[in-house]
This record gives C-alpha cells, sequence and structure tokens, in this order.
C-alpha cells in the first residue's frame, strides 16, 4: 500500500504571519528586555543581506545573537517556548490551514511541517497542531544544554528543504515511488519542494506562486 504524507511548509502557510522574528522579540521581552539596547545594531544585518555581504543563514543567527543570546539554556526557555507557541495557537493561524490538516489526518496521511524557522520552537507548534514529523531548521546545543546561535548544516530553506525532505524520507525507510506526497506552501523559494512532490497546493500564495501554480496548474487554495 502506498504511503500517503502531506508536508507543509509553516510561516504565512499555516501561520498567518511570520514566526521567527515574533519569536526573538517574545523571548527578548520574557527573558532580557535589557537587550532592547543593542536594537539600533539590527539594521546592520539587513543592510549587510541586502548587499549579498551575509547570507540568509548568517542574518538569522545575527539577529539571534542580539535578542536571544550568544548562550542560552534550554532548559531555562523552554516553559516561554510553550507560551509562544500557545500564542501562536490563539491569533496567528488560518482557521482553513487547520480544517485541512485534519483532513489529511482523517484521510491518513502523516503529516509533516517542514520549514525554516527553529526546530526549537516549531516543535511546540507542531505538538499543538498534531503533526507527526517535523523537519526544521537546527541550531547547535552544546554539552552544556545551551543554545548557540549557530545553524547545524543549512538553514532549511529553498532547495535545502528539499534536500532535507529526502533525507527524511531516507530516514523513514521509504523509497520515492513508494510515497504519495501533497505539498503545501505559500512562497515562491518553495518550488523545489512542490516541484518534488505528486500534488502541489499553492496556499494564498505570494504573487509570484500565484504565476507560477496557475502555469503549472497546480490547485491554489486562499485561506484569507
Amino acid at each position: 500500500m502506498m504511503k500517503k504524507i502531506a508536508i507543509y511548509d509553516m510561516d504565512r502557510t499555516i501561520t498567518v504571519r511570520g514566526t521567527y522574528t515574533p519569536f526573538l522579540f517574545h523571548m527578548l521581552f520574557a527573558r532580557a528586555p535589557w537587550r532592547l539596547i543593542f536594537m539600533p545594531l539590527l539594521p546592520f544585518g539587513f543592510i549587510g543581506y541586502g548587499l549579498k555581504l551575509i547570507s540568509r543563514e548568517s542574518l538569522k543567527t545575527y539577529n539571534q545573537r542580539l535578542l536571544l543570546g550568544s548562550r542560552v539554556n534550554l532548559a531555562e526557555i523552554t516553559p516561554h517556548i510553550e507560551r509562544y507557541a500557545d500564542k501562536v495557537m490563539r491569533s496567528n493561524f488560518y482557521a482553513k490551514a487547520i480544517t485541512q490538516i485534519e483532513a489529511d489526518r482523517a484521510e491518513g496521511r502523516q503529516l509533516v511541517i517542514a520549514t525554516a524557522s527553529y526546530e526549537i520552537y516549531v516543535n511546540a507548534i507542531a505538538e499543538r497542531l498534531g503533526f507527526d514529523n517535523v523537519i526544521a531548521t537546527r541550531l547547535e546545543i552544546n554539552e552544556q544544554g545551551q543554545v548557540l546561535p549557530k545553524i547545524i548544516d543549512d538553514n532549511c530553506y529553498d532547495e535545502a528543504k528539499l534536500d532535507r525532505i529526502k533525507a527524511f524520507l531516507d530516514e523513514q525507510g521509504l523509497e520515492r515511488d513508494a510515497v504519495h506526497i501533497r505539498a503545501y506552501s505559500d512562497h515562491i523559494t518553495d518550488v523545489p519542494m512542490l516541484e518534488y512532490a505528486d500534488e502541489a497546493i499553492a496556499t494564498t500564495p505570494s504573487a509570484p506562486l500565484r504565476a507560477l501554480a496557475k502555469k503549472r496548474n497546480w490547485k491554489i487554495l486562499d485561506w484569507n
């Protein structure tokens, strides 16, 4: 029997707004409001990224270092992560996305989130949504249980996300031709994942993805 999987991007696919920057500010105000003194330094990271002097990955860890800190005990921040996940579920999700997730579950699909957001908080959101697996950007955690501003492997984004999905299938012992994949995303950077899927669905898509979805005859769902 063919295995059925539904893979969802998270930010602006399940959630209405992005979760990465709000996560950092949630942690800042919950733990160390004094870090607001670093706010004047934030634009320099975006300028460097805009000028292609630093990568998207480096921008994320730069912001993390400023707002969260260079060494943060995971056990200490876990209660704040849980409260952040509750906040997301209260006010930052598409009701129609939740309905679709439940429909995929009822269909017997294994539910997977694949996102560039940080695994340390995506796990908590995925648990509340009843997902089976998470593929997300992983941060290094040292032997002392401290979260570092260092991404393991690659930012789970674009082609790197597809590489992680393929690795996930290998870890699950699943051959590609024995799996039916339905994939959901709002953004053009997820085209590699959508092309890899058997069924690509553009959800409340950005203008470039909407245009491509129409050209490719991919299903479009508007969840507003």
